[in-house]
C-alpha cells in the first residue's frame, strides 16, 4: 500500500498546484466567510489553498470521505490533536533558535526540537495502532509510518538524540565568583553544605524578613556572560560539545517530507470537524453526501446556509432548514416569493452544498444526493461602478454572456435577481431569453427572480416559492417550498421601492 497525501489518494489528484486565490463566486455564495471561520487560528497551515481547490474525480471525494469518517473516532482525533500539538512544539523551538545569537544556545533549543519530534512520531504510530482504522488514507499512512520508524534513517536519528541528551546531562561544573572575576572548572563532587546551612539557622527565623537574593532576567537569551561561562564550560568537555557541533551539523534536514506534509494537511480535517461540531451541538445535521458526475437528480433534507447558521448561533436566534430536489427532467429551480423571505439563502445554500461536496466535505442536511460539477457560476446583483462606462443593465447582460460561453452541460449556475434595473417587459423578455440557453444546456441552475412567467417555461423547472404566516403575511417564516407562485413577490417589491406599502403610506399620511 502506496501512501502519497492525506488529502489525496494517488499523485494523478494532488498534481495540481495549490490555489492561491479564493474563486470568483465564493463572495456571492459567504464561502468567503465560511473558509475564513474554519481556519481561523490556524495560519500557519495555511489551509485555504485547500479550500479553493475542488475535486473532480468521485473516488477522490469518497478518499476524503473515508478519512473523516474515522476522525469521528474521538480517540484518533484527539491523538491526532496531540500529534500536531508536538509538531507545533517543535516549531516553536525551531523558530526560537532562529532568534538566538549564542552558538551553544541555539544548538541547544535544535537538539529540544528533534527529540520533540521524534516523541511525536513513535506516539503517533503507537496511537494509529490502537485505533480501529478503515479508510485507505490512514491504513496507508499508518504503514509508512511503521517502516519510517523502523528505517536507519529514524532510528539512528533516535538513538543520536537520547545518547546526546544524555551525555549533556553528564555535565557537571562550579563557578568561582571573585568580584568580577569567574572561574569555571569541573564539579569534583564538593559536599553541598547549603542543607546544613539553612537547618542552622532555621531556629533564628523570626516571620517575613527581606529577600536579598538577586533575581535573574528572565529571558531566553543568553546574556555575554553566562555565554562565556558556557564556552569555558565547553572547553571541560570538548568531546560531548563537539558531538553537538556534527550533531545539528548532521541533521539539519531531520524532518522527513511526508509526514511534514501530513501535519499540515490532516489539519484540513480537524479544522472543518471541529467547525461543524458547534452546528452538531445546536441540534444541526451534516451527512456525507452521495455524488454523481452523470445523474442531476440531486436533492438535500434539511439543509441551511452554513455562514448565516454560524452567525445566527453566535446570535443565540432560530435556524430554519429547507429542503430541495429535482428528479427526472428537472434541473432548474424557479424560486420567487416576498423580499427578506430567504429565497437568497436558499440559493447561495445550494452552491455551498454542491461545493463543499466538491471538497469532500460532510455537507448540511440529513440526507443529500448532490453533483459533480466541472465549474460553478454565480450572478448576484452589483452595485454600479462609477468608472465602469457601461450601464447596469449592460454591465448584467455582459456578465451574463461570459458566464453562457463557458458553461458547460456538466456546470451550474446560480443567478440572483437579474435585471431588476429594467422595466417588467424587458426583464421578462431577456430572461427567458437567457433561461432558454440555460435549458437548452440542460445545466443544473438556481434562478431567483420576481418573475413569476419564468416557473412554467419547460419541463425541466421547478417553481419553489418563499412563504409567509398566512395570517400575518407580513412575517417570513424562510422556508421554501415547492408550489406555484403567488404572484405577489414583484407588486411587493415595487410597492417597497416606492414606498406604498401599508406601513409606508400610513407613516406618510402621518407626517
Amino acid at each position: 500500500m502506496t501512501f502519497y497525501s492525506i488529502l489525496f489518494g494517488t499523485t494523478e489528484d494532488g498534481i495540481k498546484k495549490e490555489t492561491l486565490e479564493a474563486p470568483a463566486f465564493f463572495a456571492d455564495l459567504n464561502l468567503d466567510q465560511i473558509i475564513d471561520a474554519i481556519t481561523a487560528g490556524r495560519q500557519e497551515y495555511n489551509l485555504k489553498p485547500f479550500f479553493y481547490t475542488p475535486l473532480n474525480d468521485i473516488d477522490a471525494i469518497k478518499y476524503r470521505h473515508e478519512i473523516m469518517q474515522d476522525l469521528e473516532n474521538k480517540i484518533l482525533f484527539e491523538k491526532i490533536k496531540s500529534f500536531a500539538q508536538k509538531m507545533r512544539e517543535m516549531r516553536e523551538h525551531l523558530s526560537q533558535k532562529d532568534k538566538l545569537y549564542y552558538k551553544y544556545q541555539k544548538e541547544s533549543w535544535f537538539l529540544d526540537a528533534v527529540e520533540i519530534y521524534c516523541d511525536a512520531v513513535n506516539c503517533l504510530l503507537d496511537d494509529l495502532n490502537i485505533v480501529d482504522l478503515k479508510s485507505r488514507g490512514f491504513l496507508a499512512f499508518r504503514e509508512y509510518l511503521a517502516d519510517y520508524v523502523k528505517s536507519s534513517r529514524f532510528t539512528s536519528l533516535l538513538a543520536e538524540t537520547k545518547n546526546l541528551k544524555a551525555d549533556l546531562a553528564t555535565v557537571k561544573y562550579c563557578l568561582l565568583i571573585k568580584g568580577n572575576r569567574i572561574n569555571v572548572r569541573k564539579y569534583e563532587s564538593e559536599i553541598d553544605y547549603s542543607i546544613d546551612v539553612e537547618k542552622t539557622f532555621e531556629k533564628f527565623k523570626q516571620g517575613a524578613v527581606k529577600d536579598y537574593r538577586v533575581k535573574f532576567l528572565d529571558t531566553l537569551d543568553m546574556n555575554h556572560v553566562e555565554a562565556a561561562i558556557l564556552d569555558l564550560v565547553a572547553k571541560l568537555y570538548p568531546d560531548i560539545f563537539l558531538d553537538l557541533d556534527d550533531y545539528c551539523e548532521k541533521h539539519g534536514n531531520y524532518l522527513d517530507k511526508t509526514i511534514g506534509i501530513f501535519d499540515r494537511e490532516i489539519q484540513f480535517y480537524i479544522a472543518y470537524l471541529e467547525h461543524i461540531s458547534k452546528f452538531k451541538r445546536a441540534g444541526l445535521k451534516f451527512c456525507y453526501p452521495m455524488i454523481s458526475d452523470k445523474s442531476k437528480e440531486v436533492y438535500d433534507y434539511e439543509g441551511f446556509d452554513l455562514a448565516l447558521a454560524y452567525k445566527l448561533i453566535n446570535e443565540n436566534s432560530a435556524i430554519v432548514c429547507n429542503d430541495f430536489y429535482l428528479k427526472g427532467k428537472e434541473r432548474i429551480f424557479i424560486v420567487t416569493g416576498p423580499n427578506q423571505g430567504g429565497k437568497t439563502t436558499f440559493a447561495r445554500t445550494f452552491g455551498q452544498l454542491h461545493y463543499l461536496a466538491s471538497l469532500g466535505c460532510p455537507v448540511p442536511g440529513q440526507k443529500a444526493k448532490l453533483f459533480l460539477f466541472d465549474r460553478l457560476f454565480t450572478h448576484f446583483e452589483r452595485e454600479e461602478n462609477i468608472k465602469d462606462l457601461r450601464g447596469k443593465l449592460e454591465d448584467e447582460l455582459v456578465r451574463i454572456h461570459n458566464i453562457l460561453n463557458q458553461a458547460t452541460p456538466n456546470s451550474i449556475i446560480i443567478m440572483n435577481e437579474i435585471f431588476t434595473s429594467t422595466t417588467l417587459q424587458d426583464a421578462i423578455f431577456l430572461s427567458k431569453k437567457i433561461m432558454e440557453k440555460i435549458i437548452q444546456m440542460d445545466l443544473l441552475c438556481v434562478c431567483v427572480t420576481f418573475i413569476d412567467e419564468l416557473a412554467y417555461l419547460s419541463e425541466k423547472t421547478v417553481s419553489m416559492a418563499s412563504t409567509v404566516v398566512p395570517e400575518n403575511p407580513a412575517l417570513r417564516t424562510y422556508k421554501i417550498l415547492r408550489k406555484p407562485p403567488d404572484g405577489l413577490s414583484y407588486a411587493i417589491s415595487i410597492a417597497e421601492k416606492y414606498r406604498l406599502t401599508y406601513d409606508s403610506l400610513k407613516e406618510r399620511i402621518k407626517s
